[in-house]
């Protein structure tokens, strides 16, 4: 495959690589995932106002700077590379997209907020009993004269602790599995209205999220985004945004993990000489770098085709998830193993890169779903 970047995609690249090397200091945001915030505002701000990545892939009248996929995938894999735990792929790409697509002027507004890093917004749209199946939505949304009612319950929507906004799932109509009937709503989670409850937790790798109860919440006809019951195109279409970016985020990762466990393994003594020189270890090493080498490709892949059909860009997308889940399994098994028990300690960078790597294999649609829905898109 001969990919190649031009000028202002290398700038881009470029210029987060550095800032992340020189301004993202990694004991630094554990310490604020752990014990503050959950997050660095500082960081978000200055990725909108000093390096723009916050509207880079989105077009020029949507307040972005007019890239695409392509200027997607590079800062998620710098991102992943850096371990960064501000929430861009829940926010800039997901949200983003969504809001994009549905249009209007309250739309626009949070764009241009989420573009400018005054403002974050996720989605919420698995629940307790969907499984990998975003279309399988049994929260319900009600009229009541000019406004919608909603009941159920959301689980694990991630960076929603740190949003002002949340886009949920509810059914208008149609069966519980009924992709058609499906209808996106609104919810401004910082005005303290009756009838929505947050409970919000750290996960393994040092994220924020949230379930999220809604018990008779009222919400006003403008809290509807978009058509009536029409949501699941679009859902669909950022579930698979979401899933190439984590997958670009995995790569960046990755990447990290082997290039520390080379330089380890160079240093750590044993029998009197370095255990980079055993020739097994090395077996293992290069096994490690073309496990990464084949994800970049299958990542290369499905951003080209996220602009596809729907089709091609399915099975573009669950071809890259299942290649870079199997990979990032086991080159953090390896990377963890190579160390020996410091692997899993708090003082080493590598600890904290496994759990990511653990964590982005479920993120989007787990290895085994990926898997079985690009047996069903081949086989049709």
């Amino acid at each position: 495959m001969d990919f190649k970047l031009n000028d202002e995609q290398e700038l881009l690249r470029g210029g987060l690589t550095r800032f992340l090397a020189t301004r993202y200091d990694l004991e630094k945001s554990r310490s604020a995932a752990k014990t503050g915030q959950g997050w660095q505002p500082d960081i978000w701000r200055a990725f909108a106002d000093e390096l723009g990545i916050l509207g880079a892939a989105l077009p020029e009248d949507w307040g972005g700077i007019g890239g695409g996929p392509v200027e997607m995938m590079l800062i998620a894999e710098a991102l992943g590379h850096a371990l960064v735990v501000e929430p861009y792929v829940d926010t800039a790409v997901v949200a983003a997209g969504l809001l994009r697509r549905a249009g209007g002027d309250i739309a626009a507004d949070l764009v241009e907020k989420i573009v400018s890093g005054t403002e974050i917004v996720t989605l919420a749209a698995t629940e307790p009993t969907s499984g990998e199946h975003w279309q399988h939505v049994s929260t319900a949304a009600a009229r009541d004269g000019d406004h919608w009612v909603l009941t159920g319950t959301k689980i694990v929507s991630a960076g929603t602790p740190l949003a002002g906004h949340v886009l949920i799932t509810a059914r208008t109509s149609g069966d519980v599995c009924d992709p058609a009937g499906i209808s996106l709503f609104l919810v401004d989670i910082s005005s303290g209205a009756t009838g929505i409850e947050l409970h919000s937790y750290r996960t393994i790798d040092d994220r924020r999220a949230s379930d999220i109860v809604l018990d008779g919440l009222r919400l006003p006809a403008t809290a509807l985004f978009g058509e009536e019951g029409a949501a699941w195109p679009s859902l669909a279409q950022a579930r698979d945004e979401g899933a190439a970016a984590v997958c670009a985020e995995a790569v960046g990762c990755m990447r990290k993990v082997l290039a520390d466990t080379v330089e380890y393994c160079k240093q750590r003594q044993q029998f009197g000489q370095p255990i980079g020189t055993f020739q097994v270890l090395q077996h293992r090493m290069v096994d490690m770098y073309m496990e990464v080498e084949q994800s970049s490709a299958a990542v290369y892949l499905a951003i080209l085709h996220l602009e596809a059909d729907d089709e091609t860009r399915a099975r573009a997308v669950s071809a890259a998830k299942a290649t870079v889940g199997r990979a990032a399994q086991f080159v953090g098994q390896q990377a963890v193993q190579l160390h020996g028990g410091m692997g899993m300690t708090e003082e080493l960078a590598i600890g904290h890169y496994f759990k990511r790597l653990t964590a982005l294999q479920s993120e989007f649609g787990s290895t085994d779903h990926h898997v079985s829905r690009y047996a069903q898109l081949t086989t049709r």
